[in-house]
């Protein structure tokens, strides 16, 4: 209950204190308070207040639940917040001129406390250290030997065995292989031609291999043998009646002929030749003559493609390196059995791939598996060549699983018993001046005898740097000459702290791309830039962050804050997180493979990592779009998408003002034109000059024809109806604060605000000024204040705003030219701006007085670009006149 007393009175403390500070605001009483002679005494009523309501909200309480002194604390606070105005006062009074100062602190606190997390909890003795006295166990406790538990799961992990996986890559490369061979074979095989070539009925399919393959010494004997046999095969079929006529000289014949044919018979001894010869007497009996001739002439053709397959094959072999097909019955398989003979090599194939071959499986297991598989795939005379197939092409195509091995082996570690060492009462753990081991900080740590601590000396290292690069920031945004506002400040500190904010809680993956986007985006790519430098430059110091990690991050950090104000819509922006994406992952790779981690066994887990590297930079590029306008609205920031989105004319206010006001709105389009053109030129915001010259006077919807733009040539009702110079130029002036009130109702963006007034500064409105003087020279009694025809300004802050009043100034007197040439106008228009420049107008500007011509003179090439001569075309005549 006094908990929750207290923070409702500090609560409406708080507020209190808060209304107090907008009255003071908006009073502008702030310097009166700070140079009062009382602000001395001030500070220490306000220090007395807040010890007295601290040691109010502190006292012991009472059964009843109030404060002991309780029932005078009503009447004494009261008193006290009445004499104690002026005391906030002065409070807020130094805290809101000292604001970049608590800004600054702020930050250097809150960079230093988060990346600096680390050295909160340090123990006083660390590893390897010297005990500063000698520290004895209080009670017997069992405590984990850390270090020797770690060494027993190592050697687990390390003699786990290993998970294997199917490598499809090389599966596809070895039958990648086992096609091209089959292929060769299939090419040899039809250069040999069909087999059987011949009626297997006829002659068998032995005798047609051994006719294919034989020895051409062979071949011809075997010709001359049938030659023999058919010639002897004749003469046994001659008459009788001639045999004696002839008996004398046949013998010597037979003898001759019989002698040869015996000697050939005898010297082939093969079975083949013998059934080869056999089956060509036998088809020679029973075929005519011609189509035995016909048969030899197929057979001396069938060995000359034979040959020219083996030829083929030993050129073939010779360019492989490899004997495959040399010695096997390829050629001489028949084409049904060389279809099965391809089938069973396939299956048996994908069978011993499916199964998987490891690495360093000896040759003669592998030989015994093909040899397995060859006998119930391919046939029996076929076997021999299947297996010098498969064996030729197979390679081991199992490779480790690391990530499930990694898993399995971690598993296994997890399930060793941790070692349990036991510590009696009053034994030593450490003597003074010993060094500290692993095993004794252990022991320490457990009884609580190392006490721990923050690490002042580390967080004072780390708050130096922190200020060192907060200085570097402030120095590179006065270079710049960026007029950050303090909620831009803590807009970036926020954004900064994002990143180690990130790493603290264990996510590797932070937020680089989407701080450059933001930063880039708001504020330009230099700011951008810097703080990831900066940060890329602090963090490893003072976290623990993977290096390449680090690198591959800030890189597509630095490239989207360089980036990102160059475009236009959040397409283009959505385009530029994927380029982010590709960045990050690509370097990460790039620089993993340039140190090798990317040729070990587990590469895909490197390319893993690059890959969600990348997607971790699309991720947070997506959320930096999905916040960029709630933080446009909320820290009222302006950048290229929100201000081509104001540009649009199907805008509600923009529509009203070519609705309501068409003449101001023809006005608005031609100053913005010259606006434009100047601001491009001078290298000033194209965008932000567009989009607040578009609104700069939309106060004129409130009384459109109270401005001689909107009269469309009818009565002007300052002459025909007011007739009051002083009531004319309020009407004029009013235009700037309903201007005003119309942009706050819109929500359109300060910088976008800032143009209204601006643009007039605290010019004159000569014509009713110079209506109220003459009447003033008429009736002494009128006096003419010219206070009361001047805008109240302010005069215009930065350089758009100055181009912007420039435009509008010239704009009405450039309408006016009708036939003058560029040099009077141009004359014209620098004694306008001249005017200007004299009145003072631009001195907050920015605008420089050489910059005032070239203003001028691209105001006239604008306006030489609008009014061009035309060609007069003739008119053409009438009926009557034809």
């Amino acid at each position: 209950m006094k908990t929750q007393r207290f923070l409702q009175s500090l609560t409406q403390q708080l507020r209190q204190w808060r209304r107090q500070y907008k009255v003071l605001c908006r009073k502008g009483k702030w310097l009166g308070l700070v140079s009062s002679s009382k602000t001395h005494s001030r500070h220490k009523k306000l220090l007395r207040v807040i010890i007295k309501n601290l040691l109010l909200y502190l006292l012991p309480t009472s059964e009843e639940g109030g404060h002991l002194q309780g029932r005078k604390a009503p009447q004494s606070t009261a008193t006290s917040l009445k004499s104690n105005h002026g005391i906030y006062a002065v409070f807020f009074s130094w805290l809101h001129q000292k604001r970049s100062v608590v800004i600054l602190v702020i930050a250097v606190v809150s960079l230093t406390a988060v990346m600096g997390h680390e050295l909160y909890n340090q123990p006083q003795m660390k590893i390897g250290t010297l005990a500063p006295q000698t520290f004895i166990a209080p009670y017997t406790a069992s405590i984990e030997d850390r270090q020797q538990t770690e060494a027993e799961r190592k050697i687990v992990q390390a003699n786990s065995q290993p998970v294997l996986m199917i490598n499809a890559q090389k599966n596809e490369q070895i039958n990648e292989n086992l096609r091209q061979l089959i292929e060769d074979g299939n090419e040899l095989r039809a250069i040999a031609g069909a087999f059987p070539f011949f009626d297997a009925s006829i002659l068998s399919i032995p005798s047609q291999q051994y006719l294919r393959s034989c020895g051409e010494p062979e071949w011809q004997k075997l010709k001359i043998a049938l030659e023999n046999y058919q010639l002897q095969n004749y003469q046994s079929k001659s008459s009788t009646t001639g045999r004696y006529q002839f008996s004398r000289s046949i013998p010597s014949q037979l003898s001759r002929l019989s002698t040869p044919v015996i000697k050939e018979e005898s010297q082939i001894v093969k079975p083949d030749v013998d059934q080869a010869l056999a089956e060509l007497k036998a088809y020679s009996l029973t075929a005519p003559n011609k189509n035995l001739s016909l048969l030899i002439t197929q057979i001396s053709q069938v060995r000359a493609d034979y040959g020219q397959a083996s030829s083929k094959l030993l050129q073939m072999e010779a360019e492989r390196k490899q004997s495959v097909y040399a010695k096997t019955v390829l050629l001489d398989l028949s084409d049904q059995d060389w279809a099965k003979t391809q089938m069973g090599i396939h299956q048996s194939a994908e069978r011993i791939l499916t199964q998987g071959i490891p690495p360093g499986l000896p040759r003669s297991i592998l030989q015994d598996a093909v040899s397995l598989q060859v006998q119930i795939s391919v046939p029996d005379e076929a076997e021999f060549l299947a297996a010098k197939v498969l064996l030729a092409v197979l390679r081991p195509n199992l490779q480790q699983d690391v990530e499930q091995t990694q898993q399995l082996a971690q598993l296994a570690a997890d399930q060793v018993p941790s070692v349990m060492r036991k510590v009696r009462q009053g034994e030593v753990i450490v003597k003074k001046g010993e060094r500290i081991t692993d095993w004794k900080f252990d022991v320490l740590d457990y009884y609580h005898l190392n006490r721990r601590e923050v690490n002042w000396l580390g967080l004072t290292g780390l708050g130096g740097l922190v200020i060192a690069a907060v200085g570097v920031f402030v120095w590179v945004e006065r270079r710049l000459g960026s007029h950050l506002r303090q909620g831009d400040r803590l807009l970036i500190l926020l954004l900064t702290l994002s990143i180690p904010s990130v790493l603290a809680v264990g996510v590797p993956y932070t937020t680089w791309s989407a701080i450059g986007l933001l930063l880039g985006s708001f504020y330009g790519g230099t700011l951008g830039v810097t703080v990831v430098g900066l940060m890329s430059l602090i963090l490893p110091i003072s976290i623990e962050i993977n290096k390449i990690a680090l690198v591959a991050g800030a890189s597509g950090g630095i490239l989207s804050s360089y980036l990102a104000q160059r475009f236009k819509s959040r397409e283009e922006l959505a385009l530029l997180g994927i380029v982010i994406a590709l960045t990050q992952g690509g370097i990460y790779l790039i620089l993993n493979i340039l140190i090798g981690a990317a040729f070990v066994p587990a590469w895909y887990i490197v390319l893993q990592n690059a890959i969600l590297f990348g997607l971790s930079g699309l991720a947070w590029s997506i959320i930096a779009l999905g916040l960029s306008p709630y933080l446009e609205k909320l820290f009222d920031l302006i950048t290229p998408i929100r201000l081509a989105e104001l540009a649009n004319p199907n805008r509600p206010l923009l529509k009203r003002l070519a609705t309501e006001t068409p003449g101001t709105f023809q006005h608005t389009l031609f100053v913005a034109t010259l606006a434009e053109a100047a601001a491009k030129k001078l290298r000033c915001n194209v965008e932000l000059v567009r989009a607040g010259t578009l609104y700069h006077d939309i106060g004129k919807m409130h009384d459109p024809l109270g401005f001689i733009e909107n009269q469309m040539g009818g009565p002007n009702k300052h002459e025909t109806q007011i007739k009051d110079p002083w009531k004319s130029a309020a009407i004029i002036k009013k235009h700037v604060s309903e201007g005003l009130v119309m942009a706050k109702k819109h929500s359109l963006p300060t910088a976008i605000q800032a143009f209204i007034p601006e643009h007039q500064g605290t010019m004159a409105i000569a014509y009713f000024y110079h209506q109220a003087q003459q009447m003033a020279k008429d009736d002494p009694i009128i006096i003419a204040d010219k206070a009361d025809f001047c805008y109240d300004g302010p005069i215009p802050q930065s350089r758009e705003t100055g181009i912007v009043m420039l435009a509008d100034s010239c704009e009405a007197a450039l309408r006016s030219l009708k036939d003058a040439t560029p040099e009077q106008a141009l004359n014209m228009l620098n004694n306008i701006i001249r005017a200007k420049w004299q009145d003072e107008q631009l001195i907050d500007s920015g605008l420089t007085r050489e910059e005032m011509p070239k203003i001028a003179q691209i105001f006239v090439d604008v306006w030489q670009q609008f009014h061009h001569k035309r060609i007069a075309y003739p008119k053409s005549k009438s009926a009557g006149e034809k």
